[in-house]
């Protein structure tokens, strides 16, 4: 087998949506599994739809994800351009080459016309088409003399390129993923190759340019299966068929909840990221979340995305990309849709952020922190690794869920303490404060065993001294091991808070005896 050359080629017509990530995956697995190439192609011919910015964004979402492209618009190549737009005359040669082979024709319908002829098979209960049952009796070059054309052409009048369908056929071709396909050119219609405005349609372009660029595979979207027949008969138009490339159509990514495809609106539905980095839409003024700035760490997405279709059939979830590489196997992706679940995307996170080192900890977190108004020193934050990397799903939640670690607690769950304070004796726990007080070396170990120490002697229940220490310091009865916490407080901060929550006790324990 030859070595693999693979593309990926989104259109800059708005983010990259987390689907089309995970074909860019695909594709650069399957070539750095096999020592190809990844290429990145930009197929933006469709003007109208053109968006300013999305190009970037793209080749960013790439290098955020460690997918660096060997050959594309920025990394350069023996291929380019690799801007479809930049390719115009390479295009307008190949689709002369079609209409001088009578394998395309010109097609002069105004939308008016085709407008009526779509309403007259309506009528008759009929869905239109542009094929071989109607284009007889269409405005195009078929029933022209030479002379005829050659004077149309001649103006400005508005044409575009068709392809050539012969009825009463079959289009058969392997693709990896689903087997053998086969559909008749009966049920497809002579697509528009070559636009009025001189520019291709996406099925020239692709064909034309995978030929140019000798693409070995095209690994791409579910979406894309019925064009491919109109993919295969350029192909065959060409004489390219001996050089098409193998198929591999990916299943697609489902909503959490519901039927049909994950969506950009299914992001605000279900509160969730489904693009790769924030984007902030000009059109519409929306902005749509990211994974990125959501807290997710980019090893983590790609480790998430592989399994949404793939699965290398063992027991083993956790890949990093290197060994993504090495498992992964076209023939093992799976031809059902996979449902997109949010909460094992979380789970992959915390994976990922429980095996960080205190200085990757504290760089994913620091952002996060500042941004919540926290003068935080970088010391804290790499006291606060040990403690936290395994109790955070994503790098966002240490500022909410752990603001007790940068401020005391402004409120106190009341209902837990209540629960404790109906058998507490306050005066004797008075005295929790000058022990900690005297621990002379502050940690957690000296603490902890200090203040369990006094409490064993005192007769003191651990059952309800050690809740109302956490809710003391923390505010309620979540958190990491409330000695540990207390180190990194300091004994300052720590007995401060106690004493605070001591006062707020003793008034919640008058109530209790009064009610």
């Amino acid at each position: 087998m030859s070595t693999p050359r693979v593309r990926f080629a989104p259109s800059p017509t708005g983010p990259l949506h987390i689907g089309g990530l995970r074909t860019a995956l695909y594709n650069y697995l399957y070539a750095r599994k096999l020592g190809g190439t990844f290429i990145l192609r930009i197929e933006d011919t469709d003007q109208k739809r053109y968006v300013e910015g999305a190009e970037q964004y793209i080749r960013e979402a790439l290098t955020w994800s460690g997918m660096a492209p060997d050959e594309g618009p920025e990394a350069g190549g023996d291929y380019g351009p690799y801007r479809q737009s930049e390719r115009s005359e390479l295009y307008a040669k190949y689709t002369q080459q079609l209409v001088d082979a009578g394998k395309a024709y010109y097609a002069f319908d105004t939308p008016e016309a085709l407008d009526a002829a779509r309403s007259a098979a309506e009528a008759d209960g009929k869905v239109f088409r542009y094929d071989s049952s109607t284009r007889g009796g269409l405005d195009n070059s078929l029933e022209m003399s030479a002379d005829a054309l050659n004077a149309r052409l001649a103006t400005d009048e508005a044409r575009v390129v068709r392809l050539f369908v012969q009825a009463d056929e079959q289009v058969v071709f392997s693709d990896v993923v689903r087997g053998t396909v086969r559909m008749s050119t009966n049920e497809l219609d002579d697509k528009v190759l070559m636009k009025a405005d001189g520019l291709p349609t996406y099925h020239l372009a692709n064909v034309v340019d995978d030929y140019e660029m000798k693409i070995t595979h095209v690994i791409r979207g579910e979406e894309w299966l019925p064009s491919t027949a109109h993919h295969v008969l350029l192909y065959d138009a060409f004489g390219f068929r001996q050089n098409m490339p193998a198929f591999a159509h990916l299943p697609l990514i489902l909503k959490p909840v519901g039927k049909g495809k994950l969506s950009k609106r299914d992001g605000a539905k279900f509160g969730m990221p489904v693009f790769p980095m924030e984007w902030d839409d000009q059109a519409s003024g929306e902005t749509f979340s990211g994974f990125r700035e959501s807290g997710f760490l980019p090893d983590a997405v790609i480790n998430f995305l592989a399994f949404l279709g793939w699965n290398p059939g063992t027991e083993q979830e956790m890949f990093n990309l290197e060994e993504l590489v090495v498992a992964f196997d076209l023939d093992k992706i799976g031809k059902s849709g996979a449902r997109f679940d949010f909460d094992k995307a979380k789970w992959f996170n915390q994976q990922y952020i429980s095996q960080l080192s205190d200085d990757a900890f504290a760089d994913m977190v620091a952002p996060s922190v500042q941004e919540a108004g926290f003068d935080v020193s970088r010391e804290k934050l790499l006291a606060l690794a040990p403690l936290m990397r395994e109790r955070l799903n994503t790098a966002n939640e240490l500022p909410t869920t752990g603001a007790y670690l940068f401020t005391s607690p402004n409120a106190f769950d009341d209902k837990q303490a209540e629960k404790r304070l109906k058998k507490a004796d306050l005066d004797q726990l008075a005295h929790v404060g000058a022990i900690l007080e005297g621990v002379s070396s502050w940690d957690a170990e000296q603490a902890g065993t200090q203040l369990k120490s006094w409490a064993n002697e005192h007769e003191v229940k651990l059952g309800i001294l050690l809740p109302l220490y956490r809710i003391a310091l923390t505010g309620g009865m979540s958190g990491p091991d409330v000695f540990e916490l207390g180190e990194v407080l300091g004994k300052e901060e720590t007995i401060q808070r106690w004493e605070t929550a001591l006062a707020h006790f003793r008034s919640l324990q008058s109530n209790l005896s009064a009610a």
